[in-house]
């Protein structure tokens, strides 16, 4: 269970389908499984803020120049 939340992990780190994330194998035996699940799920939880955040000014933006060209 371990080894597959490190996989995820590395997963929610990466910023493109090219990189390439490698963790310490030691991270493995120093933390414990619910410590890897909690910080899956703060990065889960950051990747979904940040596609909000970048959503809502791709609008803004958008409606900017909306205006410009009226």
């Amino acid at each position: 269970m371990k080894e597959e939340l490190i996989i995820e992990i590395k997963e929610l780190i990466k910023t493109s389908d090219e990189d390439s994330i490698e963790i310490n194998p030691n991270y493995l035996t120093y933390f414990e499984e619910e410590e890897l699940l909690d910080i899956k799920n703060q990065l889960l939880e950051r990747k979904s803020s940040m596609s909000a955040l970048s959503s809502g000014y791709l609008d803004e933006l958008y409606e900017k120049t909306k205006k410009d060209e009226l």
